[in-house]
């Protein structure tokens, strides 16, 4: 049976926030991968300490777009400061990671994830690689292998040994 014509489509999404086709699910996998194997992770990203991982970057995702109501979180979000909708970003790349650690074919949850992203006019390829570089500055592989520490920990430890480990 044929899905029914839509009678008043919705206009479509601007190019500005569209993933860019070169950047795949597989590339942010393996860019992932290869964090975490240098810096001695896998043994902490079992199913369970992910999905936990996953409830608290939907959390702090929530947590800014709490007080906006419907008219503040209008597609594009146009009530959000610049630095607002980069930490959209942010947190929208942490769920998508998680997200596709947590599966071995993401379906719903990365479509979802991608699809508000799109909404919110985050350009999700993008602020997953910056987000990705940003937290291999955070957690340089050389100060943290094989610790599940917050990367606080390792700030004075890497200025005195004269790596940098930024928040």
């Amino acid at each position: 049976m044929a899905s029914p014509e839509c009678p008043n489509p919705p206009p479509s999404s601007s190019s500005s926030s569209s993933w860019d086709p070169s950047v795949s699910l597989e590339t942010v996998r393996a860019t992932v991968d290869s964090f975490a194997a240098e810096r001695g992770w896998h043994k902490f990203h079992t199913p369970r300490n992910l999905m936990l991982a996953l409830v608290g970057e939907i959390g702090e995702l929530a947590e800014i777009f709490q007080w906006k109501g419907d008219d503040g979180a209008a597609p594009n979000l146009p009530a959000f400061t610049d630095e607002e909708r980069k930490h959209v970003g942010e947190e929208l790349s942490d769920v998508l990671v998680y997200v596709y650690n947590l599966s071995n074919l993401p379906r719903s949850s990365s479509t979802y994830t991608i699809r508000l992203a799109d909404r919110c006019g985050v350009r999700l390829d993008e602020a997953v690689m910056a987000k990705l570089k940003r937290n291999a500055e955070k957690y340089p592989a050389k100060l943290c292998y094989g610790s599940s520490a917050k990367y606080t920990a390792y700030q004075n430890r890497g200025q005195d040994e004269g790596e940098t480990a930024t928040s």
